[in-house]
């Protein structure tokens, strides 16, 4: 049999498991960066306010670590590319991680890697599919960004530069997460290893822009997001530089190729390690269970929140002087933020970035419910003395304290960076666990009342973070900004505290915390 046969089949297929995903991953990244080239339009409308900004940010080295150095300003188009191009990649490759994990590893966890491979399908076809699953998304993302910034900028051949580079990110960590698929026995830690190798090139090509203001330091070049940044849409259009992402690519896809050929079914290179011949007592129950399961997600997420709290409590004191020149910024900055002075409002602002992400963490421990159920595992669980109401809210219970734990960390690592007020930084932080909760319980009650669409939950997130980023830069209707509970909060720290949005948020999460909890209670296990 031809070692590629049922490889169309299996790709169809995948693109029809994942139409939901790909799609919110798609029109969410493309309308961030759409909604971004509005704002720089309407916020940087003179050459002197783009030189301005592009001065500002170079001699910056917190802000070319995280965005990269500006190459260009003459237009719309070059300072979204630099907002988006190195962000916009690790976000793209992040997906296609997601995407060629599942359909490989996360397969052969359930069984139904098995199943397929009994029919005429060859070898290599699986991983194959899944390649091609993750480099299409990565094209759709692309293709979609590059034709909206060219409409924007009304410029393409940097708009098309742009979208080369998020196409190429999801090459290069889709190839990357194919092989760490062959490496472990599990799609958590399939997941875990791609991420720590994106993390890791995030981190090499931030330490190389810390240190120089043009992107030539080794560091940079060491990192495949470092090539893709120095691409350089509209400042150059130098197309020749993807080739070494998407050769990098390759590389990846035939290492993955040779470990499949070199490994059982199921097995993985690295074998996992045996555990102990007895149970540790926490196992005993299903919230110890449910903190093994967590823990090691809410540790990483916690050491994220570190670094983007350190990166914003450490732009606090130089905020004034970057948008002291432009009005409109200030007015932006100060509305989102909700204060008179600059810093407060800037912080204000961080703190509720921060709310946003801890709504993603407690999202993904809901989502962590269905994944149980739907490969089995829970099976087992409530086959013993275990209530579904006890299983389920052992892990809502993480969706619950652990956004606390994010947010205090969080919010005194902007405290520590910024030099002063620590722990009412941490405090504000917290303020925003009842839109957290309301976000989480909502989709809590999709996996509880209507399980096969919990995956919509994401669909809650990113109306929150297009809200929360881009509904104030670009001054949308306050009823449409009504739709997110985060606008509900007061903006802190500075802003008087009312009681009566935490009140009325927080017996809503309890609601439909409650409606989760029933449904669970009465329907279909794996409906």
């Amino acid at each position: 049999m031809n070692a590629y046969a049922g490889t169309a089949t299996l790709t169809r297929l995948a693109f029809r498991r994942d139409r939901v995903m790909i799609a919110s991953w798609v029109i969410g990244i493309t309308a961030v960066v759409l909604g971004s080239a509005k704002s720089f339009a309407s916020l940087y409308d003179t050459p002197a306010k783009r030189a301005s900004l592009a001065q500002s940010t170079n001699d910056n080295a917190s802000l070319r670590a995280f965005y990269g150095p500006v190459f260009g300003w003459d237009g719309t188009g070059a300072l979204t590319a630099w907002r988006f191009t190195v962000v916009g990649a690790a976000l793209a490759g992040l997906m296609a991680a997601f995407i060629v994990v599942r359909h490989t590893r996360d397969d052969e966890e359930t069984g139904r890697h098995e199943l397929v491979a009994a029919g005429a399908v060859g070898r290599r076809a699986p991983l194959t599919a899944a390649l091609l699953t993750a480099c299409g998304a990565g094209l759709a993302l692309g293709l979609a960004a590059a034709l909206g910034l060219a409409a924007a900028a009304q410029d393409g051949a940097g708009a098309w530069v742009f979208g080369l580079g998020l196409a190429a990110g999801a090459a290069v960590f889709g190839s990357v997460a194919a092989v760490t698929a062959q490496v472990v026995e599990t799609g958590r830690s399939a997941r875990g290893l791609a991420g720590a190798v994106l993390g890791a090139a995030f981190v090499l090509r931030a330490a190389g822009d810390a240190a120089t203001d043009d992107a030539s330091s080794p560091l940079v070049w060491a990192s495949p997001l470092g090539w893709i940044e120095n691409a350089r849409p509209y400042a150059g259009d130098r197309w020749w530089v993807l080739l070494a992402p998407l050769g990098f690519a390759a590389v990846c896809a035939v290492v993955a190729y040779t470990l499949a050929a070199r490994r059982d079914l199921g097995a993985g290179l690295v074998a996992g390690r045996p555990g102990p011949p007895v149970g540790s007592p926490a196992l005993s129950g299903p919230f110890g269970l449910a903190w093994r399961l967590h823990r090691g997600a809410l540790a990483a997420w916690a050491a994220g929140f570190v670094v983007v709290g350190g990166v914003y409590g450490g732009l606090a004191d130089s905020v004034a002087d970057l948008v002291k020149d432009n009005q409109a910024v200030t007015d932006v900055i100060t509305r989102m933020g909700g204060q008179s002075r600059i810093t407060d409002a800037w912080l204000a602002s961080a703190v509720s970035f921060l709310g946003l992400l801890a709504a993603v963490y407690a999202v993904q421990c809901v989502l962590r419910l269905r994944g149980e159920e739907t490969s089995g595992r829970a099976e087992p669980v409530l086959a013993g003395a275990v209530g579904r109401t006890r299983w389920a809210g052992s892990h809502l219970a993480f969706a619950a304290l652990g956004p606390a734990v994010l947010l205090a960390v969080g919010g005194l690592a902007i405290g520590l960076a910024h030099g002063s007020r620590a722990p009412e930084l941490a405090g504000a932080a917290l303020a925003q666990l009842p839109a957290v909760w309301t976000v989480a319980a909502a989709a809590a009650a999709l996996f509880g009342l209507a399980p096969r669409a919990t995956g919509a939950a994401w669909a809650l997130i990113a109306v929150c973070v297009a809200l929360g980023m881009l509904g104030e830069a670009i001054q949308l209707p306050q009823a449409v900004m009504n739709l997110s509970p985060f606008t509900h909060l007061p903006k802190l720290p500075g802003a008087p505290v009312e009681l009566l949005p935490y009140a009325l948020l927080t017996a809503a999460a309890a609601l439909l915390g409650a409606a989760a909890l029933t449904g669970t209670r009465r329907r279909d296990l794996a409906g």
